[in-house]
């Protein structure tokens, strides 16, 4: 990070290290993922160790709608009297009008639901500014961030170069960054294939844009910055494949008359692929990235699974 970013820990689903909040102290503070209702509390209190006011926020961006994201932006807006909340144009009525974007994560949670996410707070429509691709908006003298159309993990999804810095907030588009196992010497990504936009065409698409445009650093949603966004990227064609090749072997056994059962079948196959890898970078089982890899491809199988069903059934 430089002087005029940070990054606040928003503390999501219970855990740490799992969803960054980024926030861009120029003239105009522009706070990136509020990320879920109960992480607000996290934000608010790192944004009072940076010294920021919530009266002084212009900007809170949304890479997309998924609560994990934007579930807290209604909520955290309530403080911020003076802030307007960004969104790509298919994204908004979601924020004005939530029921959906409930619906849809009560069937992927369950019973977890209320505990991860609520309160959902809606956004008023006149809070809400949207950006089509291509479209900038100024937060400083000599600083402006561009939006780009960017679906793969959702159709809804946008993600914002920061032009001064040659920075990308990518959101969910190129997938997760496991940061915390730098520490264990490996650099590691995988693809972000949650339900139910999801589509690998456009997935590498956003990546050969990425690299075309020579960035200096990827701001991951899940979880930090990478420095090496070329091995991102890189990361993405690696890894797509065996995903595909999961839920076709998995779904392939079970047919998808069970979703459920199909998607239990597809994690099976990823984390085989995913842990055998693991084992021979030596990272042991007991490290706690294997809490959140539990988590991420359930997700990911489920998201596989609605694809592949869609796929077979046009």
């Amino acid at each position: 990070m430089d002087e005029r970013s940070a990054i606040i820990d928003s503390h999501d689903l219970g855990m740490t290290g799992r969803t960054s909040s980024y926030v861009l102290l120029e003239e105009n503070i522009t706070l990136f993922e509020p990320s879920s209702s109960p992480s607000v509390p996290h934000i608010k209190n790192g944004l009072n160790d940076l010294g920021v006011r919530l009266e002084d926020i212009s900007y809170i961006i949304v890479t997309h709608v998924h609560l994990d994201h934007a579930g807290g932006a209604g909520l955290l807006l309530e403080s911020c009297p003076n802030a307007k909340v960004v969104v790509h144009p298919k994204g908004a009525r979601h924020l004005i009008d939530p029921g959906r974007l409930i619906a849809g994560a009560k069937t992927v949670y369950g019973e977890q639901f209320d505990g991860l996410f609520s309160p959902i707070v809606p956004v008023p429509e006149d809070r809400i500014l949207t950006m089509s691709d291509g479209e900038s908006i100024g937060i400083g003298p000599d600083s402006k961030l561009t939006f780009y159309d960017t679906p793969g993990h959702a159709n809804h999804h946008f993600s914002i170069l920061d032009h001064k810095s040659m920075s990308m907030y990518t959101g969910d588009t190129i997938g997760i960054y496991y940061q915390e196992l730098l520490s264990e010497g490996l650099e590691f990504y995988l693809p972000s294939t949650s339900p139910n936009q999801f589509n690998p065409e456009a997935m590498l698409k956003a990546a050969d844009f990425f690299d075309s445009l020579d960035l200096n650093a990827i701001h991951f949603s899940h979880f930090g910055v990478s420095r090496n966004p070329k091995a991102a990227t890189a990361a993405l064609r690696e890894w797509l494949p065996v995903f595909i090749r999961a839920v076709e072997t998995g779904a392939g056994q079970t047919g998808v008359q069970s979703l459920e059962k199909a998607a239990e079948h597809v994690k099976m196959e990823l984390q085989k692929e995913i842990y055998s890898y693991l084992d021979q970078k030596g990272i042991p089982r007991t490290h706690s990235v294997y809490r959140i890899l539990d988590l991420d491809l359930s997700v990911c199988a489920m998201g596989l699974v609605d694809a592949y069903a869609k796929k077979i059934k046009s």
